[in-house]
């Protein structure tokens, strides 16, 4: 795994049947050094998810499993399928779907780590990214931990009827739990109109500095290049899924 930040990023999400879940946990120790050694990668995380668009704790989807992977660049990210990681996780699936991101906006960090760049070609897609992804990660306190669930529940139900909001679930490095999450939306006025409109998500941005809920934490908002595969397996709000792909030059 090599170092510093990457402005080519991919996010591949898997869905296997309940009689392979505990295939699944098995691949996922065994493939977290394999995959940081790939060829190519900065940067590499397997994540749990929540089920549905549910953002929570005790909501864990087992039969639902992410990796979000920084690269050196698209010629390297192509290549993952080829890779043992990739063919091992495509045999274990019954569905899969890949999103290609370009980095518009990152702040914070990672496991001490700030992997997301923006390239020349990221800040130009910052004005007009098209489909946006939103990624959010944080490591909890563990003496606010309950206080920041309370907190953020109504966030994650408002979150869930939000207009624009194509796909979102939570995430987590734990196979139980809950520690950020994905959303993918049609603009990124969508996005930023519940980010800084709606009252339950100012609220909790608000009280963020006073509570002093996370050890660690990290926002990242990507332009969308591609999705390929199954959109199911992310949630697709089927009534956008037969809107024109929008084309990102990269």
């Amino acid at each position: 795994m090599t170092g510093g930040p990457s402005d080519h990023v991919t996010l591949h999400v898997w869905r296997v049947p309940r009689r392979r879940v505990v295939g699944a946990l098995w691949r996922v120790a065994r493939d977290r050094r394999r995959l940081r050694r790939a060829p190519g990668v900065r940067f590499a995380k397997f994540l749990g998810t929540g089920a549905g668009r549910h953002f929570g704790a005790g909501r864990a989807d087992l039969t639902r499993w992410a990796a979000v992977i920084a690269w050196d660049g698209p010629d390297s990210a192509a290549a993952f399928a080829h890779t043992p990681v990739a063919r091992a996780w495509q045999a274990l699936a019954s569905a899969a779907c890949r999103l290609d991101l370009r980095p518009v906006a990152s702040r914070g960090s990672w496991a001490g780590q700030a992997p997301f760049g923006t390239s020349t070609e990221g800040a130009a897609a910052a004005k007009d990214p098209g489909r946006v992804l939103a990624l959010t990660r944080a490591r909890l306190r563990p003496t606010r931990a309950l206080r920041f669930w309370r907190a953020i529940e109504p966030v994650g139900t408002a979150a869930g009827r939000a207009p624009g909001l194509l796909a979102a679930f939570g995430v987590g490095e734990a196979p139980v739990g809950w520690q950020g999450t994905v959303s993918l939306w049609r603009s990124l006025r969508d996005l930023v109109e519940f980010a800084y409109r709606n009252p339950h998500h100012r609220d909790a941005i608000a009280r963020t500095p006073t509570h002093r809920w996370y050890a660690e934490e990290l926002f990242a908002r990507f332009a969308v290049l591609s999705v390929t595969g199954d959109r199911d397996v992310i949630d697709w709000t089927a009534d956008e899924a037969d809107e024109p792909e929008r084309t990102v030059s990269r």
